[in-house]
């Protein structure tokens, strides 16, 4: 509506003219509603109770007469109190742009009277203090203005003459030297990693070229191998084909020394052994042949003896029996000779050597002994009597 206002939040609407006002006040003050504004009969001002900010340069000097000179800033605002809005209302409702100024001269000539009192370390080293006690020192003023400080501030302090930079000399070289150990250690340091990345990186570099030349390699051999895999298979099946030709020829010698084995060596044993029978064949033959030999002539030799033993005997008795014995006897060793002849041509085995021999070569000579005692029995004796028997000579 026409007639109605509403103060902005960060506003104070005062109404003058009205008849309804406070004890201490002229005019009513309205934040946070509207309300209506009688024209003609009421007047409606705005006053700002927004943050505001105060900046300060001001060249102070301190206890020990050195000048410095400090940079602030002063963050302030209108209270939200019926008195301090009444109180800024009548000072600086109608010059609101110039407050942050007057403000400002008001804690710059604080900031003085603070800063005279202290030394220059205190300041330096003491700031939040030296922002309390200004703060403090202007509070009972800026209650009479209607003025809230929020925060004070001590941004830069400036020495022309120097006091600052000679006081931190000493704090600079220390920590300059402090610097430059710390520099040098951290090069050092800095050294010492870069030769470990150094290294690390040329170990790593050595494993990726031998892993790569690994690679490589195999995949060379994978490439030699597959362009050997036809001459390597033809020479595979070129070794299979030389060995079953050797297993072959192993075999045909095999069976080449068998029928050696078969034919030529068994028969030659065959025959050297018929040959090795032959001559020990020919030599009991020969044996045989010259111990029948001496066996007929001792035979011979001892029925010529006895015929002649006989024939003395006959003779001298007379016995006529005896001659015709003799006559046998005489003809025994032709008989001898001629089964001597006999046996010499025939074919015969002998098993048991010279006595073999003698056996034969006896029975021969029993076979004429034989012979010769068949005929005495069949002499009649001279006298009548019985035939004459003589006995065989035992040899």
């Amino acid at each position: 509506m026409f007639f109605w206002h509403v103060p902005a939040p960060n506003e104070a609407m005062l109404i003058s003219g009205s008849k309804r006002r406070a004890e201490e006040t002229q005019f009513r003050i309205v934040t946070g509603h509207g309300s209506f504004v009688l024209p003609v009969k009421q007047k409606a001002r705005m006053l700002s109770l927004a943050l505001r900010e105060a900046e300060i340069a001001e060249d102070c000097v301190t206890q020990q007469g050195i000048r410095l000179k400090v940079w602030a800033v002063c963050v302030f605002k209108v209270g939200d109190d019926a008195v301090s809005i009444a109180n800024a209302a009548r000072r600086f409702l109608s010059e609101q742009q110039r407050m942050e100024e007057l403000v400002g001269r008001i804690f710059a000539g604080h900031l003085r009277s603070i800063v005279g009192g202290l030394t220059v370390e205190q300041i330096i080293r003491e700031r939040s203090r030296v922002s309390q006690e200004v703060v403090a020192g202007s509070h009972g003023e800026m209650e009479k203005l209607g003025i809230v400080v929020d925060a004070l501030q001590i941004q830069e302090i400036e020495d022309a003459t120097g006091y600052i930079d000679n006081l931190a000399a000493p704090h600079a070289a220390a920590v300059a030297s402090q610097a430059r150990i710390a520099q040098a250690k951290a090069d050092q340091e800095a050294a010492q990693r870069e030769q470990q990345a150094a290294a690390l990186k040329a170990e790593y570099e050595r494993d990726t070229a031998i892993k790569r030349a690994g690679f490589t390699a195999q995949t060379e051999q994978s490439n030699a191998r597959a362009a050997q895999a036809g001459p390597l298979a033809q020479a595979k099946a070129s070794q299979e084909v030389i060995e079953e030709q050797t297993a072959l020829a192993q075999r045909q010698a095999a069976l080449a020394a068998q029928r050696l084995e078969a034919e030529v060596r068994r028969p030659a044993d065959a025959e050297a052994y018929r040959q090795r029978a032959l001559a020990e064949a020919g030599r009991d033959r020969a044996k045989f042949e010259a111990d029948g030999t001496a066996y007929t002539e001792r035979a011979i030799a001892q029925a010529q003896a006895d015929a002649n033993t006989a024939r003395a005997a006959s003779l001298r008795d007379g016995n006529q029996e005896l001659i015709a014995a003799n006559r046998v006897v005489e003809n025994l060793p032709a008989l001898a000779e001629a089964a001597a002849r006999g046996m010499s041509g025939a074919d015969l085995t002998v098993l048991n050597g010279t006595d073999g021999i003698n056996q034969v070569a006896a029975g021969v000579v029993a076979q004429g002994l034989a012979i010769l005692d068949t005929v005495r029995r069949s002499t009649p004796s001279p006298a009548g009597g019985k035939p004459v028997r003589a006995e065989p000579e035992q040899t």
